[in-house]
């Protein structure tokens, strides 16, 4: 078997905390101390996110996106296939070494979707665009860190929690979505985004296609009224 080889290491602003690319022939992994964030053979719930979104908002005219996290791209790359050409989608990548990455060693998994003419990058906290946004987005997309109950960055919290899910729904249009991966379930998560005004759907995902771990999938729809 191929062994493992660290590409490059980057420290995630603001707390600490070490992410690691590494590379096994054409396999990729991104780590967080022994943990594995993402891997470039487990596609599946992260394309899910994506295409379950678009199944809610398929009837808004020119939407907006909102995608938090880069990740390998597989939430990118699954939206930008079924939106349409007038669409405008925005990444929130708080890490810069990892659009890097994506431009770099890793730019075959992403296939050139990052110079997609619909797609912009915003090198920051997605926090800052979802408080900036008042009803600018038709789909907000959250892949951050581990879900709620996060892993890299403490602050990362203030997403999950009341205040930041009041500011995700001021964010959407009515009609609007709120998508939330994570890699388990949380039935506290589940009732704060009901007691924030969403109407909620919990889906489960698998990893991979047909295998791997099944993630979770909150998909938060806003009051039309």
């Amino acid at each position: 078997m191929l062994p493992w080889i660290q590409l490059d290491s980057a420290t995630i602003p603001g707390e600490g905390g070490e992410l690691r690319l590494k590379q096994r022939g054409s396999e990729f992994s991104i780590m967080l101390g022994a943990n594995e964030l993402m891997n470039s053979r487990l596609s599946g719930s992260e394309e899910a996110l994506a295409t379950l979104s678009w199944e809610r908002i398929k009837t808004h005219p020119k939407p907006r996106m909102l995608i938090g996290g880069l990740g390998m791209g597989f939430t990118l790359r699954a939206a930008l296939a079924v939106l349409p050409d007038d669409a405008d989608v925005t990444v929130a990548e708080l890490v810069p070494a990892v659009v890097a990455w994506a431009r770099g060693p890793m730019a075959e998994v992403f296939k050139g979707c990052l110079d997609d003419p619909r797609v912009g990058i915003h090198q920051g906290d997605v926090g800052e665009e979802i408080r900036a946004g008042k009803s600018a987005y038709d789909a907000i997309l959250l892949d951050v860190d581990n879900g709620p109950d996060g892993l890299t960055r403490k602050s990362n919290d203030r997403l999950y929690d009341f205040a930041g899910l009041r500011a995700a729904r001021d964010a959407l249009h009515p009609g609007g979505v709120l998508a939330v991966w994570s890699s388990g379930p949380d039935p506290d998560f589940t009732r704060r985004l009901n007691d924030s005004g969403f109407a909620v759907d919990v889906v489960n995902s698998r990893a991979g296609h047909k295998r791997g771990a099944r993630h979770v999938i909150w998909l938060g729809v806003k009051s039309t009224r």
